[in-house]
């Protein structure tokens, strides 16, 4: 099944801050996740956005609707669960 992406503003913001060699490694695993949800994803509990994809240092962190995969954030680790 094929998944549409969509960026939330503070994602944009967030891949700006982010090395460039480090993004282009997340766009890679996002068009994965795309195809069928492929890649190192977590359903998360008891926190919004409901979902995670790990690439490295860095977690994705999104939600499903139908057939759109919403991203909300992309953030070092550290910070991704406070």
């Amino acid at each position: 099944m094929e998944y549409s992406i969509e960026f939330k503003p503070q994602a944009i913001k967030d891949c700006k801050r982010i090395p460039t060699k480090e993004v282009h490694r997340i766009f890679e695993k996002l068009d994965l996740l795309s195809e069928n949800l492929q890649g190192d994803v977590k359903q998360l509990t008891n926190f919004t956005p409901e979902y995670r994809l790990r690439v490295g240092r860095y977690r994705v962190l999104f939600e499903i609707k139908e057939h759109i995969i919403i991203i909300y954030r992309i953030i070092h680790r550290k910070q991704a669960y406070r």
